[in-house]
């Protein structure tokens, strides 16, 4: 019998777990049923996704007496938006949900943080539960309850934290994905290795090519280990205000990247990131907090995940200097108009650095490429 990984997020009274495995969704009926008490729910997807998965968890869900129906919102970034935040509350108070009800997130990380952002204001809060379809959601997103749309000033900068009730993380429907989106979402895997657990950040190298390949017992570990180290760090740090931040690593420079171009698919996040932890290593490199040699074997681990590591690799290159340092200005952890960052003092070691100089940053972007 396939193995079935259980990760308990122990939030006293908000505590919820996540089940990762192949073959969950035909058994949603039975995994989620407790939890939606009234019988009837409604499901939040894209249209891709509802393609190939909306019928087939619809069937499960019927099969244990639940009622359901589908939302099916446009595919991409663009969707978090306050013009489809909108849309989603208006479908759901045509829905007649009331507080009582519990509705559910299939899809990526788009659909999850909309529909997310959309239960925790919806007639002031309702329950959800998160059925990621993406490696890079099954891994972050869907865990630790951090909802949100985009702005033009910037990623996930309106939002709520609000924790699903259940996450159910189907392995097998990782095998529908594109190499492309497979790769970004490793590069929210090794990000756990880099930033705190060597040992974890070993075992990839080793194994990069059997997680990329989707290869079951490979890819279980995977998946199980980084939503146990990102449920370790919520439990300890719920809403960010200390260690979440590590979370961040490479996402400042990876949201500047992103912003630049658009949100859209020509830089998909787990790119950006990827490329915004190979900076964010070079960058402490640069200012003497870790060794070179570090930074070389982390933009090694990256690349060997099919992800860019330099600004040039990435789309929308060459990117403006001071475009880049706005943006990173207005990133969520900034204090004052004061840069933070996520760096490193070794992989496995991560640390975040406030006040950095604005100076420095400016010249190791521009030796990066930026003009």
């Amino acid at each position: 019998m396939s193995t079935l990984h259980r990760v308990n997020v122990g939030l006293d009274e908000r505590a919820y777990e996540v089940l990762i495995g192949p073959g969950l969704l035909s058994r949603a009926g039975e995994l989620l049923g407790e939890l939606i008490p009234r019988r009837r729910t409604v499901i939040v997807t894209d249209a891709h996704v509802a393609a190939l998965y909306g019928e087939a968890l619809g069937a499960a869900l019927k099969a244990s007496g639940i009622a359901c129906s589908l939302i099916v919102l446009p595919p991409g970034e663009e969707t978090k938006s306050f013009t489809w935040l909108e849309t989603l509350c208006d479908r759901l108070l045509e829905a007649k949900l009331d507080r009582g009800d519990v509705i559910i997130a299939l899809g990526g990380g788009v659909i999850g943080d909309l529909t997310g952002f959309a239960a925790a204001i919806f007639k002031r809060g309702m329950d959800f539960i998160q059925i990621p379809t993406t490696l890079l959601s099954q891994v972050d997103s869907s865990v630790g309850g951090k909802t949100a749309i985009d702005t033009a000033r910037g990623k996930n900068l309106i939002g709520a934290f609000h924790q699903p009730r259940r996450v159910l993380a189907d392995l097998d429907v990782l095998a529908s994905l594109p190499l492309r989106e497979v790769r970004a979402g490793y590069a929210e895997v090794v990000k756990y290795g880099l930033l705190g657990d060597l040992v974890f950040f070993e075992g990839l190298e080793a194994r990069v090519t059997e997680v990329l390949a989707l290869e079951s017992d490979a890819l279980g570990w995977a998946v199980a280990q980084s939503v146990a180290m990102k449920a370790q760090i919520v439990m300890e740090d719920e809403r960010e205000t200390g260690r979440r931040a590590l979370l961040n690593l490479g996402h400042t420079f990876g949201h500047a990247l992103e912003a630049e171009t658009g949100f859209g698919g020509d830089l998909l996040h787990g790119e950006a990131v990827g490329a915004g932890m190979a900076l964010a290593f070079r960058f402490s490199a640069a200012e003497g907090l870790c060794s070179r040699q570090d930074a070389v074997r982390a933009e090694r681990a990256i690349a060997a995940g099919g992800l860019p590591v330099r600004m040039d690799q990435a789309a929308g290159a060459p990117f403006r200097l001071d475009a880049l340092m706005s943006h990173m200005g207005q990133d969520k952890k900034a204090e004052g108009g004061a840069i933070t960052l996520v760096l490193a003092r070794a992989i496995g070691d991560a640390f975040v650095q406030k006040n950095v100089s604005p100076e420095r940053l400016a010249a190791f972007l521009a030796s990066e490429g930026a003009i």
